[in-house]
């Protein structure tokens, strides 16, 4: 029997074409594993363990939590990348990893585009705290100080770099200050030193803030997003203290490797935004300081690449350097 050429090559191109198909109306036939790129214990860990539990319920597949900590959420981050692009190895993680961190980097093993974002699920004000002692008790108090103390008055962050870093240098440069950055390697030091009167001042996720304040062992003196915090009410925005689009926060999506198949892109997109629409989910979120905010994947390169632009100029004007 005769074989023609071009049918000989298309059977294995169609072949290949029903297998791929065969495994996206199968998805998911494993467990899946979605990797948080900083230790556990952190906000990143909290909105990924509420996600999970929820979404291996409509999945019918376990969803692991993996923390795979390390370089500023770069270890972890690489290790999706590079990953099978099968829906299987998912990543969640914000706006240090894929605004900043691209920013400060040379050698990044990554990139924003690296990934096919399914979701963003949530966002999250910083907060500027100093301890009861200081005798502050708005923003205007801290510029106060700082203008007649040019260069001594210091705030802590949890690592150069980070979003609060940033927050800072922005506030001192709208501001007309000086302030003295002191970066600490993770937040439950900062917080210490804050608590003990060791350093005056600092900017801090709401997660780890919470419990602070509602212990009255700090003190808010404002939020650092556009909007105020339904869970600090009388607390102003730094944008209302007359500092105009003044306005940081950091926030969270859900992403898989380039190249994983569109139809389970969607598929996880269309579960994930199910389990965000769950009011357990909304309460336990905002007990945490996590604002429910979703978005559909699609939306989330654009907003990285313009929020890329914004904390561009803060660096560059503050020198922010990682050495």
């Amino acid at each position: 029997m005769r074989i023609f050429p071009s049918f000989a090559m298309a059977v294995p191109l169609l072949c290949c074409a029903l297998s791929v198909q065969a495994q996206e109306a199968s998805y998911p036939a494993r467990p899946i594993t979605l990797v948080v790129p900083a230790a556990a214990g952190g906000s990143n860990s909290v909105i990924a363990r509420l996600i999970a539990e929820k979404l291996q319920g409509r999945l019918g597949q376990s969803v692991i939590v993996d923390n795979k900590p390390g370089a500023n959420t770069s270890i972890g981050t690489a290790f999706v990348a590079r990953s099978k692009p099968d829906g299987y190895t998912l990543l969640i993680s914000g706006a240090s990893t894929f605004n900043v961190n691209p920013l400060l980097y040379r050698s990044l093993p990554y990139k924003a585009q690296d990934f096919e974002y399914v979701a963003y699920t949530g966002q999250m004000p910083l907060v500027l705290m100093t301890n009861p002692k200081t005798g502050f008790s708005t923003l205007s108090d801290v510029v106060a100080e700082a203008k007649s103390k040019p260069g001594i008055l210091a705030y802590a962050s949890f690592g150069n770099g980070s979003m609060p870093h940033l927050a800072g240098e922005a506030l001192a440069y709208q501001a007309g200050i000086s302030l003295v950055h002191v970066p600490y390697k993770g937040s439950a030091p900062g917080m210490s030193d804050l608590i003990g009167n060791q350093i005056p001042l600092s900017f801090d996720t709401l997660t780890a803030a919470l419990p602070m304040i509602k212990g009255s062992k700090v003190v808010p003196l404002a939020v650092t997003s556009s909007q105020p915090s339904a869970q600090l009410p009388g607390t102003p925005t730094v944008e209302s203290a007359g500092f105009a689009d003044y306005d940081f926060y950091t926030w969270f999506a859900i992403a898989a490797p380039k190249g994983t198949p569109d139809a389970i892109v969607k598929r996880l997109g269309k579960e994930v935004e199910a389990v965000m629409a769950l009011p357990e989910i909304k309460q336990a979120l905002l007990a945490n300081g996590i604002e429910d905010v979703y978005m559909k994947g699609e939306a989330v390169l654009p907003l990285i690449e313009a929020q890329q632009a914004r904390l561009k100029n803060v660096i560059e004007r503050a020198n922010i350097k990682i050495e």
